[in-house]
Order: C-alpha cells, then sequence, then structure tokens
C-alpha cells in the first residue's frame, strides 16, 4: 500500500519535491524493532537489486534525482525522483522499496487520467482542501481503498480489503463476513422427504 507514485498539482510540485527530499534525507535507517528507526532493510538483495534498476533505469529515461538513489549493503536509502516521464519503469511497475516517482499535473482532469492510467489499482489517497471535490475525483478512479487527507497505508483488520485490476484477485479478505465471502462458495439446496406427485 506506500504511495509509489505521487500525483502533485503543477503549481506546488517544486516546492513539494524539495520538501519531500528533504525529509528523505533526515529519515533515520537501522533496526525497524527500534523506536528512533524509520525504514529498515530490503527483504533481500534480490530486492534491493531490483529497485535499484528501476531507479537507475528511471534517471536513464529522465528522472531526476533528488534524493537518494544509494544503498549500503541491504538498506536502500529513501529516494525521490522528479520530473519522471510516464514511461520510467519507477513509474510503470511497482517498485516495493522507498521510492517516490513524483509527476506534475496541470489540471483534475489530467490528474484522474494519470491515476487511473495503471494495471494497478491497491490504494489511493487523495490530499485536498475540498472533502467533497476530493470524494467526486475518488469516484472516477479505479483502487480498491481510497483515503482522504491520509496516507494510502490505512487498514484495519475488521474492514474488507482488496484491490482492483493487477492488484486485486477479484474478493474482498480481512473481515470474517469478507473472508467467509471470499474463501466460500455458496450452494443452494433443497430437500423433501419424499418425491413430489403432480396433479397432470
Amino acid at each position: 500500500m506506500a504511495s509509489s507514485r505521487h500525483l502533485v498539482d503543477a503549481r506546488i510540485a517544486d516546492a513539494y519535491v524539495s520538501s519531500l527530499a528533504r525529509h528523505a534525507d533526515r529519515l533515520p535507517m537501522g533496526d525497524p524493532m527500534r523506536p528512533d528507526v524509520a525504514l529498515g532493510p530490503m527483504i533481500d538483495a534480490r530486492q534491493r537489486d531490483h529497485v535499484h534498476e528501476l531507479v537507475t533505469a528511471s534517471t536513464a529515461a529522465g528522472a531526476r534525482l533528488a534524493a537518494g538513489g544509494t544503498y549500503d549493503g541491504l538498506f536502500y536509502r529513501p529516494t525521490v525522483l522528479a520530473d519522471v516521464p510516464l514511461e520510467a519503469p519507477a513509474y510503470r511497475e511497482e517498485i516495493f522499496g522507498p521510492v517516490a516517482p513524483v509527476v506534475a499535473f496541470r489540471t483534475v482532469d489530467d490528474a484522474v487520467r494519470l491515476a487511473a492510467d495503471t494495471e494497478y489499482g491497491l490504494s489511493l489517497s487523495i490530499l485536498a482542501k475540498d472533502v467533497g471535490r476530493a470524494l467526486e475525483i475518488a469516484d472516477r478512479i479505479p483502487s480498491g481503498a481510497v483515503h482522504i487527507n491520509d496516507q494510502t497505508i490505512n487498514d484495519e483488520a475488521q474492514i474488507p480489503f482488496g484491490g482492483v485490476g493487477n492488484s486485486g484477485n477479484g474478493s474482498r479478505i480481512g473481515s470474517p463476513s469478507a473472508n467467509l465471502d471470499a474463501f466460500t462458495e455458496t450452494q443452494w439446496v433443497t430437500v423433501r422427504s419424499s418425491l413430489p406427485t403432480s396433479p397432470f
């Protein structure tokens, strides 16, 4: 559910990238069990290398590295990519690493088009002053979960959860009733104690 694509109004995109890059540079890495650590290690070297390949291929395609882009062992530094071309791998693919590709938009319709132009659809976050307008926008973008003025990583154990497109399997799991629906096939059975008779 990590925010793997940041779509930002062009009027504030440069300031957003600068602020995000400063924040990324300050995030402490280390043992994730410690309360003063924000990021732990990648799961293994293969995943770390995959993330790094996405970042380097994206910068080669024209993205600007605003923060990070390097690693130490399995610790991949929080990375911010600006001016990301829409064909860049870090924008088109799910990253599963601490990388934030930023793409600017000029109109709401442009933002909706960009957000919906993906084969994935697990979680969506919309940050806006006008909550009603944000709900209208959310209604136009396919996503398994929508969070208004909150992060994309927002889940509760009793809420049915699942994505759309390649982020989903067509079901919602997580709550007792949703789990029953997802993992059970219902069958209607009728029973009579004897064969019926027909009047004809």
